[in-house]
């Protein structure tokens, strides 16, 4: 029997499961895609080893109390609490009802699914309606409209950064890893200096997105800044080192029984 642990995914296959799987195997660890219907008592056999999961939240919703996993996520209002310093925007967390009314351009997403795009929305009047799921209670995040020159994804364990890659230049894909990267410095840098001021206000295990804004408008703010924080056990890892990733995913989705104390309260529900 394997010792080292079980990597279950969900069914869906995606690039970043494929690149754990391979991380996972290295190491020793057995890696099983769950059943789309049934139970998911067929890792029974390695429970004792420890679980950890990578996919989708709706999927985990249904095995996940099974597997005996914890999965755990920053709070959805985690970028709307940070000081302007540190997003250069407004981020305001509410609901969907609100946000039906505004009345001037804003990025609005949901905070930690993809129950809609995120995306900037001309006014409240254009995000979506008769969607299954969503309703006037559904929470968002709204923010102010902002050019990102570039963006980065940081995989965080224990408030310090293992590994990140480039994902976007001005909106668009782009992928390139952090090591030997031009703006490495300055964006692990900043991620210092936030992690060192709001890293206990983060789980153990996690993705930190940010990015360099640049000024659309003369006076506009300009610099490095937080665009998100997100769950690792359900992030595209992009050009990370996918066996650092690897760690930051395992904690962040791992048996429940052995959670540490610090990360208790990030669990999801």
């Amino acid at each position: 029997m394997n010792d080292h642990g079980v990597l279950a995914l969900s069914p869906q296959r995606t690039s970043t499961g494929a690149l754990l799987s391979a991380a996972a195997e290295r190491r020793g660890m057995r890696v099983e895609v769950l059943p789309s219907r049934g139970s998911a008592d067929v890792l029974a056999p390695w429970f004792s080893a420890g679980v950890h999961y990578y996919g989708g939240p709706n999927f985990a919703a249904g095995v996940v109390d099974e597997l005996g996993v914890g999965l755990l996520e920053p709070a959805d209002d985690w970028s709307a609490a940070l000081p302007e310093a540190y997003t250069l925007r407004g981020v305001v967390a509410t609901t969907l009802g609100e946000a039906r009314l505004l009345t001037r351009p804003a990025f609005v997403k949901p905070p930690s699914d993809k129950s809609f795009p995120a995306a900037v929305y001309a006014d409240g009047g254009r995000l979506p309606r008769d969607v299954p799921g969503l309703s006037g209670d559904t929470p968002v995040l709204i923010s102010d409209v902002v050019t990102w020159e570039v963006e980065f994804r940081l995989f965080v364990l224990d408030g310090e950064v293992r590994t990140g890659s480039q994902y976007a230049t001005f909106g668009r894909l782009d992928a390139v890893p952090l090591d030997g990267h031009r703006h490495r410095a300055a964006v692990l840098g900043f991620a210092a200096e936030l992690l060192g001021a709001y890293g206990d206000t983060l789980p153990g295990a996690v993705v930190v997105d940010v990015g360099l804004v640049t000024a659309s408008r003369p006076g506009a703010a300009e610099g490095w800044a937080v665009v998100e924080a997100n769950m690792a056990w359900f992030s595209n890892c992009y050009a990370a080192d996918p066996d650092r990733a690897l760690d930051v995913v395992l904690r962040s989705a791992g048996p429940r029984d052995r959670l540490a104390p610090r990360d208790r309260p990030f669990v999801r529900t």
